[in-house]
Parts: structure tokens; C-alpha cells; sequence
């Protein structure tokens, strides 16, 4: 019986492929010119601040490091993008065919006319970047995620981009964090799918190989067990807006090196790194022996196996980030560790904490479980 049960239950798990691609960070190393795109649009972290809370707009960053993306389509007949699915927003944005920015010239453009089942909403819909925005309108239609389709979805059509989404990979973005957080009081995607029953249970999980450029998945409606060891640490949110969980502290070799009394932080898909204070973030690198050069805190390749540890310690359990899970090899630009500051107090847990921890997003519970990944 049980057999049948999790075979069963197996099925009605809905996966999202998830391609691990170049960064735009990659790809602009080995054309020579990540150091002027660097100086032009210098990134910002920050992913939150009050204006942030309005309805027209959200932060949102332009990271150059991300490098997971899964596919998705829109429209009758479907239409096909690439977007990162963001635990830290939630809007769901694809370029449309009336943007006539660079950025929207190298990525897929989705046309409403050649839909049978779009409708415009009529409203029009602006998210701030860090460094330029993207304006467009909204519209509704069907959107197929992971053979889910969710009907009267509605979603953003750029009409402008700011100039550094040209080097961005994917085509959108599909934000997956609290509706409360969405711009223009859009429903974010998997609100459609729980309130349409699209799914078993009201939860997905997120799964991000570490060098394979295949095997990453987003999981919806469930937990999929190939995909982490033992026990899932089940961690309540502390604000429901982004996936927001209380830190503790975090020491490195037993002392404790930032996040000293408690700090809050967001487990987000959308942000590769680890970000934090500043103040802070420099005494993580410090107890590393990580030093600043070319505002990345670098490291000596040939030492990563004798760097300590970082361990985050969260709602009574330890989680550890050994130095191979939190220091990045660049070809052209040696190594770094993937710690960031920024001028918020929130943290942020980025792509190098959900590689070492299976990660899982329950809307049912209103918590992230947290558990070793295979």
C-alpha cells in the first residue's frame, strides 16, 4: 500500500526543469568586458526598501550571476520563454513584441495577438531595478509551468527595459514569493495554482546542481525525496511577504562572526550570492581570510581546502556552508568568495545556501524547510 501511496503521490509532483546556464557574469569575462559592465551598472543587492512597499513598484537586482532558468509558455497556441523562478519577487514579466530596448532585441517576445485565449487588463505595470526599470502593461492568458496549466493568469508585457537586462539570460521572471510583495496587486502565479487546485499540497521546493548543467528543478505541489538526506528542518517565517526566517547567528570556527543577536534574512532563488550588511559581511570575510580587491572579496585559489567553514545557525540547528560551497573560481578572474554587502539589514540567502540545502517554500505552513541536498 505504501508503495502504490508515494508512487501515486509521485505523480502528482510537477517539475520544472531548471538549465544551468552561463552567467551574464561568465559571458562578459570572456568577451573582456565584464570590468566596463561592471562600472556601468554596478550592482545592487538590495532587493528591498520602503518604496518597495508601494503598489506600482518592487526592487528588483540586477545580478549577474544567476544562472538557472526553466521554461515556460504562454498563450493558445503556447508561446516559450526562459524566466528565473524568484522566491524574492512576485510579478511574472516577459518581454512583449511592442519593446523596442536593446534588451528586449536578444530575448524572446511574446506576441498577445497571436494568442486565441489573451486579454489585456488594461493597467500598466513598472518594476524599479537597482540600476533602470521595466515598464510594459498586463495582460491575462493561459501560463503552462511544468505541465500545469493555470488559467487567467496575469503577467507583465515589457514595453522598455533597462540596458543591462540585454546581458540577462533569460527572457523574464517569475516571481514566487507573497502576493503581499507584487507589484500592481498582481496574483502571483502560484497563488492561480492553489486557489485552481493545481497542485497536491499548497508547497514547492527548489533543487540547484552545483556544477551539472542539467538536473536543477523546481517541484511544485510537493517535496521530491531524490532530491536531499535526512531530516527536513521545518524554519516559520517571520514576516509573509518575501520568505523571510529568523538567523540566529553566524560564526565561523565557533565564534561568532556576524548576525550577532539575531538578523532577519530571505531564502531567494533570485540572488546568487550571500548578502548582508556591510559591517558584517566584512567580518565573515575577515574570519575566512578572504581580502577585498575590485569590490569582490577574493581568496587564494590554491587554499579553498584549508579555509574554515561558515555556519548559519537558524531556529535551533546549524547549517554549514563548507569554504567549496561559498567560494566561486572564475577563469579570468581567480577566486572569490560569493559573500556580498549591501545597505539593508535584511540578509539575504542566495543560490550558494540552497545548493548545500534542499529548499522548500510551504504556503500551507508558512514556513521554508531546510534539508541536506544530494
Amino acid at each position: 500500500h505504501t508503495q502504490l501511496f508515494s508512487l501515486c503521490y509521485f505523480v502528482l509532483l510537477h517539475r520544472v526543469p531548471l538549465i544551468k546556464g552561463k552567467s551574464a557574469r561568465e559571458s562578459l569575462e570572456e568577451q573582456g568586458l565584464w570590468d566596463e559592465y561592471r562600472g556601468k551598472f554596478p550592482f545592487n543587492p538590495t532587493r528591498f526598501d520602503d518604496q518597495s512597499l508601494s503598489v506600482s513598484s518592487e526592487q528588483m537586482t540586477n545580478d549577474a550571476d544567476l544562472a538557472y532558468f526553466g521554461v515556460i509558455s504562454i498563450g493558445t497556441p503556447p508561446q516559450s520563454f526562459t524566466v528565473i523562478f524568484d522566491t524574492g519577487s512576485s510579478n511574472l514579466w516577459i518581454p512583449s513584441i511592442y519593446c523596442s530596448s536593446a534588451a528586449c532585441a536578444n530575448h524572446n517576445k511574446f506576441n498577445p495577438g497571436l494568442s486565441s485565449t489573451f486579454k489585456n487588463a488594461g493597467k500598466s505595470l513598472s518594476i524599479q531595478y537597482g540600476t533602470g526599470s521595466m515598464t510594459g502593461f498586463e495582460g491575462f492568458d493561459t501560463v503552462v509551468v511544468g505541465g500545469i496549466p493555470v488559467k487567467n493568469q496575469i503577467f507583465g508585457l515589457s514595453q522598455s527595459e533597462a540596458p543591462f537586462m540585454a546581458h540577462m539570460k533569460a527572457d523574464g521572471i517569475l516571481g514566487l514569493a507573497y502576493p503581499r510583495l507584487a507589484a500592481s496587486q498582481a496574483t502571483p502565479v502560484f497563488d492561480n495554482m492553489m486557489t485552481q487546485h493545481l497542485v497536491n499540497q499548497d508547497m514547492f521546493s527548489v533543487y540547484l546542481t552545483r556544477n551539472s548543467e542539467v538536473g536543477s528543478m523546481v517541484t511544485f505541489g510537493g517535496v521530491d525525496p531524490n532530491h536531499y538526506y535526512g531530516q527536513i528542518a521545518w524554519i516559520p517565517l517571520s514576516s509573509q511577504m518575501y520568505w523571510q526566517i529568523t538567523v540566529d547567528s553566524v560564526t565561523v570556527n565557533g565564534q561568532i562572526v556576524a548576525c550577532n543577536g539575531g538578523c532577519q534574512a530571505i531564502v531567494d532563488t533570485g540572488t546568487s550570492n550571500i548578502v548582508g550588511p556591510q559591517a558584517d559581511i566584512s567580518s565573515m570575510a575577515r574570519a575566512v581570510g578572504a581580502y577585498s580587491a575590485n569590490g569582490d572579496n577574493v581568496v587564494n585559489c590554491n587554499s579553498i581546502n584549508n579555509m574554515p567553514a561558515m555556519v548559519f545557525h537558524i531556529h535551533g540547528q546549524a547549517f554549514t556552508l563548507p569554504a567549496s560551497t561559498y567560494v566561486r573560481q572564475s577563469t579570468y578572474y581567480g577566486c572569490r568568495t560569493g559573500l556580498q554587502s549591501s545597505n539593508s539589514d535584511l540578509w539575504i540567502l542566495g543560490d550558494i545556501f540552497i545548493r548545500q540545502y534542499y529548499s522548500i517554500f510551504s504556503r500551507a505552513q508558512n514556513m521554508v524547510g531546510l534539508a541536506l541536498a544530494r
